[in-house]
């Protein structure tokens, strides 16, 4: 088995969880590839000339790869997309960050979690992606055009509104008046989009989610599409530029760029130990058994 590892570092004691992962897997006589950066990181921790393979980029990896264990946050996962894109390497979330809907494993629990991979007690699902296309074509996102989270358009340089026109499948839906418009996959639902007043959706909900930012329109809602819908917008304003972010991924767009939206044609493959599901998730990262009644 041969496995990669991407980290950042989010706490002083982060490196003490990164030892016990090469430990065991070490133990378990797995192979392992660490991306450049991050073992420079860690080099100083890890008290052996422990020769490891290491990766740079897309181009080094392949589907040699079994596995990809990402040490950090959800937003450490989002950066290895980066990495992974269309591979299908499979990805497990090591939490030694703070929420974790996506690093769902916990920092203290990484040698179970080891021994349930070696002993294959764990299943490999889709996340839905977002992929982002722009006219006239923008540079920046040429490359990196998919987003695993949201792809979320807002205003720049103004404490003003911005009208977002949206259009599904060609066909006119509203015009949004607001600082802003998210497109939400299900994975991304309990991110930016909940904390606009999104609702949440299972990883499996075969949909997207549209979540107007701070919407001068009262009746504007949030709206559940098809997954199948292709959205385009038309954003103007005061102002000749907007923002678009694909997840933690910043381009300034000019007004007249019409941005069109759909899924992606490959699919983020993430691995869920057998202990865990999305339902326990929420329970502990939103609290929802913290009700007395409960």
């Amino acid at each position: 088995m041969k496995v990669g590892v991407f980290g950042q570092f989010y706490h002083d004691d982060s490196e003490e969880y990164v030892l016990t992962l090469l430990e065991a897997l070490n133990e378990k006589g797995v192979k392992v590839a660490i991306e450049v950066k991050y073992l420079e990181r860690i080099r100083h921790f890890l008290g052996d000339n422990r020769d490891y393979e290491t990766f740079f980029s897309f181009e080094d990896l392949d589907s040699g790869f079994d596995m990809f264990f990402s040490m950090g946050g959800d937003g450490t996962i989002l950066r290895t997309i980066l990495y992974i894109r269309n591979l299908g390497i499979p990805v497990l979330g090591i939490n030694t960050g703070r929420l974790g809907f996506l690093a769902t494993v916990q920092k203290e629990d990484i040698r179970q979690a080891v021994d349930s991979i070696a002993r294959k007690e764990y299943d490999v699902v889709d996340r839905a992606l977002l992929e982002i296309h722009t006219d006239p074509v923008n540079k920046d996102l040429s490359e990196f055009n998919f987003a695993l989270n949201e792809v979320a358009v807002s205003r720049k340089d103004t404490t003003s509104m911005i009208t977002v026109a949206t259009y599904l499948n060609d066909e006119y839906l509203t015009s949004y008046w607001a600082d802003g418009l998210i497109i939400a996959t299900p994975t991304g639902s309990t991110g930016y989009s909940l904390s606009c007043g999104g609702p949440v959706m299972t990883p499996d909900s075969t949909g997207f989610v549209i979540t107007p930012i701070a919407p001068h329109n009262l009746n504007a809602r949030p709206l559940v599409i098809p997954d199948d819908t292709e959205i385009k917008l038309k954003v103007s304003g005061r102002e000749k530029n907007y923002l678009v972010s694909l997840d933690s991924r910043l381009a300034i767009l000019p007004e007249e760029t019409v941005i069109t939206i759909k899924k992606s044609s490959f699919a983020m493959r993430m691995v869920e130990l057998r202990t865990e599901s999305f339902l326990k998730t929420l329970r502990n990262k939103l609290l929802w058994g913290e009700d007395k009644r409960n």
